[in-house]
């Protein structure tokens, strides 16, 4: 056993593995550089980064420009109270401005995701009292906080339910899952009853403060809704005095093709929270921003919240960076010609292999749906099996994929296709090459028939 090998151990003796049983926390890969799209273990080995680690790294691996935007703050000032205002700070409001939606103007920075959508749920209570309860959907996750894991539909909640770990008041909704479909309908003959039994849910409900949702459904299945679902979802908001919040954590910064996924059907929302892109996830930076119609609401009201990290200078000094490479990035065409490129490798993924149900995505976020049986969509896996003992199947792909130079994040039912924007052609189609030998083993355990994979929730752009 080599030194390495031993720290590894002794490390790991002294540490918590996050979302497993700790005996699984023994063996991780050590990372030991990183470059484009590319990262690397001890041993020098490449492996291409097909999910942007944790859907975060969406300008690739050692960007200069915020590598430099990061040392020379580093030099001025590391740190300094909330209370007080830097030019950091400063210059991620004024980048910021450049690029959210139209009206989200009035924003609160912390460090995460999570910590993004606990101060959007302190916001939308307190400037709806009475009113308190939050609809989210499902199949959904918002983070790991209280909050956060209250909101999230996925088995991560259970065990914080067991734990009382838990806020009050919030309820679950179906979700615009056209595979899928909760009400058993086909899109084009559905009425969008997904949409619409929102209302119904506020009606009987009472007391809904707001809906927050993700605007393409990110860990659990990158479920993009047919195009009438946020207007109509917007419009019984508005109609029934309720806030909807956009988690873009995942999909906002260009991952989706456009700034922020909500833009592609013209809604915007009344608070928008956001994280991982937001700096390329070369520092940790949260952000909540709100109209100011829900912003004004605290003129005279305390606004009762914040962090002894709330605005840090090192998390914002990125921000300003960030934008730019955006800018520069999608003004080249390079993520525009690339997402077309990898949605048709997905799909001739899925006419060879009989263990894909469904693809479906937009721009640099898709998921391959595995399943047993095409014609009956059963599953591998269900939710009762994520954290269960035996081995997941999109786990055992992905894991194939790894040992050839392939990453990819693996959710109980789909993988993770969401590589960094800066992704070319041709690191593509070096990724499929891998993807297309391990999904042999997905394909070695389903039922051949002759019905080809879903494209009925596949409403890309």
């Amino acid at each position: 056993m080599s030194d390495l090998e031993k720290k590894v151990i002794e490390f790991t003796q002294h540490t918590f593995g996050t979302w497993n049983r700790q005996k699984a926390w023994h063996t991780p890969m050590v990372v030991k550089d990183a470059e484009g799209v590319f990262f690397y273990d001890d041993k020098g080995k490449p492996y291409i980064d097909f999910s942007s680690q944790l859907m975060c790294s969406n300008l690739g691996h050692k960007n200069k420009a915020i590598i430099e935007a990061v040392v020379k703050q580093i030099e001025k000032l590391p740190y300094v109270a909330p209370g007080f205002v830097t030019e950091a700070a400063m210059a991620a409001v004024e980048a910021l401005k450049s690029v959210m939606p139209e009206h989200l103007t009035k924003f609160f920075f912390s460090t995460s995701g999570t910590e993004a959508n606990e101060a959007a749920l302190k916001i939308a209570r307190q400037s709806k009292l009475p009113a308190y309860k939050i609809i989210s959907r499902y199949h959904s996750y918002h983070g790991a906080t209280i909050a956060g894991i209250t909101f999230t539909g996925d088995p991560r909640r259970w065990y914080a339910e067991q734990a009382r770990c838990t806020v009050q008041g919030v309820r679950f909704a179906p979700d615009c899952y056209c595979y899928r479909c909760p009400f058993g309908l086909s899109y084009g003959e559905c009425n969008i009853q997904c949409a619409r039994y929102l209302e119904y849910m506020i009606k009987e409900e009472g007391n809904v403060a707001a809906i927050i949702v993700e605007p393409v459904v990110g860990t659990n299945g990158r479920i993009v809704p047919p195009p009438e679902y946020f207007p109509l979802v917007r419009k019984i908001c508005d109609e029934n005095d309720v806030l909807l919040i956009a988690d873009e954590v995942m999909t906002g910064w260009f991952r989706t093709g456009k700034a922020f996924a909500m833009e592609h059907w013209g809604v915007v929302p009344d608070l928008l929270t956001t994280a991982k892109g937001a700096t390329g996830a070369y520092t940790p930076a949260g952000i909540t921003a709100a109209t100011e119609k829900v912003a004004s609401f605290f003129d005279e009201e305390v606004f009762c919240h914040g962090h002894t990290y709330a605005y840090h200078a090192m998390a914002l000094c990125t921000i300003p960076a960030a934008v730019e490479e955006y800018k520069k990035l999608m003004a080249s065409g390079l993520p525009q010609k690339v997402s077309a490129h990898i949605k048709a490798k997905l799909h001739d993924l899925a006419e060879r292999h009989i263990s894909i149900g469904d693809v479906r995505g937009i721009g640099h976020f898709w998921a391959l749906e595995l399943v047993k049986n095409r014609e009956t969509k059963e599953p591998f896996n269900v939710k009762e099996d994520k954290f269960g003992s035996g081995p997941l199947m999109t786990v055992r792909v992905a894991s194939a994929a790894m040992k050839n130079g392939l990453y990819m994040a693996a959710w109980y039912d789909n993988l993770v296709i969401a590589p960094p924007l800066i992704i070319k052609e041709e690191e593509v189609d070096q990724a499929m090459d891998i993807l297309d030998k391990a999904l042999e083993i997905a394909d070695r355990e389903a039922i051949r028939t002759n019905l080809p994979a879903s494209m009925s929730s596949d409403f890309s752009r």
